[in-house]
């Protein structure tokens, strides 16, 4: 936000005025209390043409870093604390962390195939690897747990919040989409049976198991070790092989192409997008009017003939072209 700087950059038309440079962009233009999409794109958000035109092939690494406001921060970074305590109890930071890492770039190759031209960030992939990982871990010791209904609630209740969320503007859901899947994959491949913990018998965890829950799992340990982790790694590397498309290096280079595929599902942008009278799903190139007149700045919409004035003209280019995206939607 202080890059945004709201209130130097729109003229003091912001939300939460109080915190100054911190402040954020008014809710119709952002309804997630975070910056504009121009700041977006000059931080590393994703963008078509930043990818197809110009390969600026490191916004694959920004844009999983970045937030759409602070409200989508508290929410995923809530979500991930809440999901990954309870993995990493189990099975340590470096199994859950490679798991994280590797969903996030996978959801980010993802998003990149059907982002549009307005910015895109896609933090959320590495979560619902996380939340992947978890759905594989309660199925293969569905038999152990003894909290199942508890851990299952806890899935759908994160992953249905930010969900919603992801149909709000600036935040992606195919990410989410991509990183769920290799979480589960890679859950299936990594996330073998976890190591028994003794724990106080008032205090009851989220994949806790009792005596009986124990001895099954030492019992399982011994038998699938050798057999079933091989089996899973192969099944891994058969769905990773199974298309060029699903390839990292066919993605990126599917991304760099200018591959859209958007073009060949016209439904899927409605995963990612909940029509709104702000907002639009349809991506389109807006042109606006720009006249200047008596210290006054008049943007007219050349789409629709919506126009606006605005009591100031000492603004930015990249500012008028967020002005004109809201003028148009």
């Amino acid at each position: 936000m202080f890059v945004n700087d709201c209130w130097t950059n729109s003229h003091q038309d912001c939300a939460l005025k109080v915190l100054g440079r911190l402040s954020f962009q008014p809710l119709s233009e952002n309804p997630l209390l975070g910056p504009s999409a121009s700041t977006l794109d000059e931080m590393g958000a994703l963008g078509r043409r930043f990818l197809t035109e110009y390969h600026q092939t490191w916004r694959l690494f920004t844009s999983p870093c970045l937030h759409a406001g602070a409200i989508h921060l508290v929410i995923n970074l809530s979500s991930v604390i809440l999901v990954g305590i309870h993995l990493e109890q189990e099975f340590g930071p470096l199994r859950i962390g490679l798991v994280y890492i590797f969903s996030a770039c996978v959801g980010t190759l993802v998003a990149a195939l059907f982002v549009q031209n307005n910015p895109a960030v896609s933090s959320s992939g590495a979560l619902y690897g996380l939340l992947g990982a978890m759905l594989s871990v309660l199925i293969r010791n569905w038999k152990i747990y003894s909290n199942k209904i508890a851990a299952l609630a806890l899935l759908f209740f994160v992953s249905a919040i930010n969900l919603v969320l992801g149909l709000l503007p600036y935040v992606d859901n195919f990410s989410s989409v991509g990183g769920f899947v290799s979480g589960s994959l890679l859950g299936f491949a990594m996330l073998f049976s976890p190591q028994p913990r003794k724990v106080a018998q008032n205090k009851v965890g989220l994949f806790e198991y009792g005596n009986k829950g124990s001895i099954q799992l030492k019992l399982k340990q011994s038998l699938d070790r050798p057999i079933l982790r091989t089996v899973s790694f192969l099944l891994f590397d058969l769905e990773k092989g199974a298309s060029s498309k699903c390839r990292l290096a066919g993605c990126l280079l599917a991304v760099l192409r200018g591959i859209n595929m958007n073009q060949y599902c016209k439904w899927c942008r409605y995963v990612d997008c909940f029509p709104f009278n702000r907002w639009s799903c349809k991506d389109r190139a807006t042109t606006c009017e720009t006249m200047v007149s008596d210290a006054q700045l008049t943007l007219t919409c050349l789409s629709n003939g919506n126009f606006r004035v605005f009591p100031f003209t000492n603004i930015s280019q990249e500012r008028i072209k967020d002005l004109c995206t809201l003028i148009c939607s």
